[in-house]
């Protein structure tokens, strides 16, 4: 039954995906529902990142000893400063185990 689940809800986001994507197919998005989707990618990966970088151990923490926190920001700077993704993302991780190193001290 669970592989059935699996393979259904498969079948109908490719099929949903597929209407969009495929330039043959009459379908079109409206402008107005155009700009509205384009927000949803943002909306979703904050619902990611958010809980992950300020909830630690179930509580809200924001301070100097945590560790996400630490490599967020150092991520956010780097990124706005080099708009590099590849060196986003080095000083992110090196700035994340550095701080988890030295927190753990």
């Amino acid at each position: 039954m669970t592989l059935l689940t699996i393979v259904l809800m498969a079948v109908i986001t490719f099929t949903s995906r597929y209407l969009f994507i495929h330039p043959r197919l009459p379908v079109k998005l409206g402008d107005k529902m155009a700009k509205l989707l384009s927000f949803s990618a943002p909306a979703v990966l904050t619902a990611i990142w958010v809980p992950i970088i300020f909830v630690q151990q179930g509580q809200l923490s924001i301070s100097l000893q945590n560790p996400y926190l630490i490599a967020a920001t150092f991520s956010v700077l780097t990124a706005a400063k080099s708009k590099s993704v590849y060196l986003t993302m080095i000083v992110g991780l090196i700035t994340f185990v550095l701080s988890r190193y030295v927190l753990s001290l």
